[in-house]
């Protein structure tokens, strides 16, 4: 990032040094000495709502089967159960021996063994169908048994939390459904770097991306899914979003969005506003990457509308914001002076980022 942002100052550095007078408002037939990728866009009342921007946190995925839960006994659960008025057939638990101690374990073929009945099958069955079975099976020889069959130990589903919480761990699920914000809690919580906007939960050999920062923010219950066996949360840490702010304003700097919205206006004055002396205020550039190349957006803050249209602008990370000075550069020298740094910027992190 160090080098992205040393190599931006000196493109803009360089690029400021050219003198000529700008052609505003851009006109289409000054385009022609840009790039195919490189489009123009003059911001006015017209467009501004169109260039709203204000959810950039990562899409909301709905991961499939959380219509709800019903867990089912698996191999290595430990099975609780009690015939009333038969202590013979229950194996109590004793001031030094728990139910989980002292009960009947699943084994690695699903059943277990149970007097009087042999081996029951219980995996892939929630107790209430294990109890129904152990209750027709006993009616041959106890005179209308009364069975209360429960699980002791949840030892064969988990789910695990990893990344950027306090505590990762694996987790058991039990009967009481385990939503993606109770597992996050109890791992102790997010940590201060976590980006719960993008957390990614991997199941059944895919990653789905889950916006937990929607449920905590706005309820989004999409947001918070119930979490299935052999889960994996993934919580990334959140990485910085910043926009560049360069030219003739009175601190050129890099502003760390921090997940908060943020303006041009606000940037700009955040920053001590244009320089009185050496800046156009018709010619306040953003530069933006995207997939399709490069976009620039025009605003003049010449008046007090322009800034005022400028809080309707929202930035995204990586934005890089120039204000071009007087006496004035051609526009389009300016544009093609920049576009070199910005896209050098942009191929530097990519190839910090795959390092």
């Amino acid at each position: 990032m160090i080098r992205s942002v040393t190599l931006l100052v000196v493109g803009l550095g360089l690029s400021a040094c050219s003198d000529g007078v700008s052609d505003f408002p851009v006109r289409p037939a000054s385009q022609a000495d840009l790039d195919e990728d490189v489009t123009i866009i003059r911001l006015d009342e017209s467009n501004i709502d169109s260039f709203d921007i204000a959810d950039t946190v990562a899409q909301q995925t709905t991961l499939p089967g959380n219509g709800g839960w019903t867990y089912t006994v698996g191999p290595g659960d430990i099975l609780s159960i009690l015939v009333f008025n038969h202590p013979e057939l229950t194996m109590p638990a004793g001031p030094e021996r728990s139910a989980a101690e002292t009960g009947f374990r699943v084994q690695s073929d699903g059943t277990f063994f149970y007097p009087f009945v042999g081996q029951v099958k219980a995996e892939g069955r929630a107790p209430e169908e294990i109890r129904a079975e152990l209750m027709e099976d006993l009616a041959e020889y106890i005179t209308d048994p009364q069975i209360e069959v429960r699980i002791a130990a949840f030892n064969s589903k988990a789910a695990s939390v990893t990344g950027a919480v306090a505590t990762p761990q694996r987790q058991p699920l039990t009967t009481i459904p385990l939503r993606l914000v109770d597992a996050v809690n109890a791992a102790g919580g997010l940590t201060p770097e976590a980006d719960a906007g993008r957390v990614r939960v991997q199941r059944n050999g895919r990653t789905y991306m889950v916006n937990l920062e929607s449920f905590l923010e706005h309820g989004a219950r999409a947001g918070n899914p119930i979490l299935r066996p052999d889960d994996v949360v993934f919580v990334p840490k959140r990485l910085p979003e910043e926009v560049f702010l360069f030219g003739e304003v009175s601190k050129p700097a890099s502003i760390d969005l921090a997940g908060d919205d943020l303006t041009l206006t606000q940037a700009l004055a955040q920053q001590g506003g244009l320089d009185k002396v050496r800046a156009d205020a018709r010619g306040v550039f953003v530069f933006r990457e995207d997939r399709g190349g490069t976009t620039v957006f025009q605003l003049q803050v010449s008046s007090p509308e322009g800034f005022l249209l400028g809080t309707k602008f929202k930035l995204a990370p990586g934005d890089v914001i120039y204000v071009t000075r007087s006496p004035l550069q051609r526009w389009n020298d300016t544009i093609s002076r920049l576009l070199p740094s910005v896209g050098a910027v942009r191929t530097i992190d990519s190839t910090a980022d795959g390092l």
